[in-house]
């Protein structure tokens, strides 16, 4: 299996999930590895994404799983039909929000039961000094990081791949600048952090002292 630069945050994002969640939403799951991987914790999820390609093999490779919990997987489009309001725990989207317009956070947030978490694993583009020199030193990382991959396949092959379907590709727009004063006005107290492999962290909770649009606290 080829380094994923998604997969390698996600230990980052279950540390992101409230204690007693209950109820999650994945939001762009593509073929479900991490809704899979919030099911395994006793979570009920729901794992929506816009192609039925890749929901239909998230559900066959839940099949092949037997005995382990599966995910809700759901052909959805978030900009068209929005998730019930204060309804999860967590909400989590991986890699899928710079191919939406970023105010679709609002209705993330909204979904969110009060005291819930969402988390954002974004894309962002390259504008400044920083994001060039943070890129650069991704290279040698991302290089021996799949030079590791590769190996370790050497050593201990396994059946073959399952899930060969890739994501669609598209390059994001949206300045990790821009995104930060998007989010402020969107998702009051929430944090951004820059992560090595082009990405970043974005998380909010949702007061929980009553329902309603999010403020301060």
């Amino acid at each position: 299996m080829p380094f994923d630069h998604n997969d390698h945050y996600h230990r980052l994002l279950l540390r992101q999930v409230p204690p007693g969640c209950r109820t999650a939403l994945d939001v762009g799951c593509g073929t479900g590895r991490f809704a899979r991987r919030l099911a395994e914790r006793g979570i009920e999820v729901d794992a929506i994404d816009a192609s039925t390609e890749v929901i239909e093999v998230a559900r066959a490779l839940s099949a092949n799983r037997p005995g382990h919990p599966a995910p809700r997987y759901r052909r959805a489009d978030v900009t068209r039909t929005e998730p019930p309001a204060g309804h999860y725990d967590f909400v989590s989207c991986l890699a899928a929000l710079h191919h939406m317009p970023f105010g679709t956070v609002a209705t993330l947030r909204d979904a969110l039961a009060p005291g819930g978490v969402l988390a954002v694993l974004g894309c962002h583009s390259e504008a400044s000094a920083a994001d060039r020199a943070w890129s650069l030193a991704a290279v040698p990382v991302n290089a021996a990081a799949r030079l590791a991959v590769a190996a370790r396949e050497r050593l201990h092959p396994g059946p073959g791949p399952t899930d060969t379907l890739r994501a669609p590709v598209k390059r994001p727009e949206t300045t990790l600048a821009e995104i930060r004063r998007e989010a402020a006005a969107l998702l009051p107290g929430a944090t951004l952090r820059r992560l090595l492999f082009w990405r970043y962290l974005l998380v909010y909770r949702r007061p929980s002292d009553g329902p309603g649009t999010p403020s301060d606290g």
